[in-house]
């Protein structure tokens, strides 16, 4: 029943990133540091659906319905780090619209080729070295409850709740991780927007102050489509222990795979650039 609508939700997902990632790889107009950023969130959300695509379609397709313990691990780290990494390409995102709006004359000097390379690097090891600790903290918990998943796929929340050992220290550091990266990034994305606005609200011109805001809708649109349903997660797993398991299950697909879906999709029709590039692209195909 839902093996189709979900084959085709995860071949969308990843020709979609696929198309961006080629657009402005290909395009020497589009080696831009904005493009860039757009390239990383691109390569993130295509990992992300590469870290589940086995288990979701392994269920649906051919009704495999165990996981390693090893394995599970493994892909609820993935998981969680490709999370952190795209809460922070979204800030460096911010950052890029800051810069460009508020200092536009500096813009290329600022956000030099080095300065990128450094954030992506910036990008990879934060979230490299805050979710390991929580994550091999898993292998050492003892697992006496029943072995049942309440998603398609392995998460943090859902491993902790199986154990029958202490999980005090993955509670409160995973805890801390969402307070000390998630929510630190949306309050920072915030504040580059109030400033973002502040700059754009004293621009005298109608037509001006609406162009320059025309260029963060496609990231404010990102932003929105990666918190919101990390926040109806995180509510769901806190406060949702007499919800039907099915609003769990939802909840958890729309999480995984709602922003890389969405994302190409918001680029590819809010962003000049890369829409005309990807009209270009196919009418080429289609002569």
């Amino acid at each position: 029943m839902f093996a189709i609508p979900f084959s085709t939700i995860y071949a969308m997902l990843f020709l979609g990133n696929c198309m961006i990632l080629h657009v402005i790889r290909t395009e020497q107009s589009l080696h831009q540091p904005m493009f860039y950023f757009l390239a990383m969130l691109a390569l993130t959300d295509l990992c992300m659906g590469l870290s589940t695509v086995h288990t979701v379609l392994g269920i649906l397709w051919c009704f495999i319905q165990d996981i390693s313990l090893d394995a599970c691990i493994a892909q609820a780290y993935f998981i969680h780090d490709l999370s952190f990494m795209e809460s922070s390409v979204l800030l460096a995102m911010s950052f890029d619209r800051y810069i460009a709006i508020c200092n536009p004359l500096r813009y290329s000097s600022i956000l030099t080729n080095a300065k990128i390379v450094k954030i992506g690097v910036a990008i990879i090891c934060r979230s490299s070295m805050l979710i390991p600790p929580v994550i091999i903290r898993l292998k050492f918990l003892n697992y006496c409850r029943p072995h049942l998943l309440s998603h398609s796929f392995c998460l943090h929340q859902d491993l902790i709740r199986l154990a029958c050992s202490d999980i005090r220290f993955n509670s409160f550091y995973a805890l801390a991780l969402v307070i000390c990266t998630l929510l630190l990034d949306a309050m920072l994305i915030l504040a580059s927007y109030v400033m973002i606005l502040h700059t754009v609200l004293a621009i005298a011109s109608r037509e001006e102050r609406m162009k320059s805001l025309q260029t963060c809708v496609s990231h404010i649109s990102a932003v929105l489509v990666f918190y919101i349903p990390i926040i109806g997660l995180t509510m769901v797993h806190r406060f949702g222990k007499h919800l039907s398991p099915m609003v769990k299950v939802l909840m958890g697909n729309i999480y995984i795979l709602f922003p890389p879906l969405m994302n190409p999709i918001i680029y590819s029709i809010k962003t000049q650039q890369i829409r005309v590039r990807i009209q270009r692209l196919f009418s080429l195909k289609g002569t």
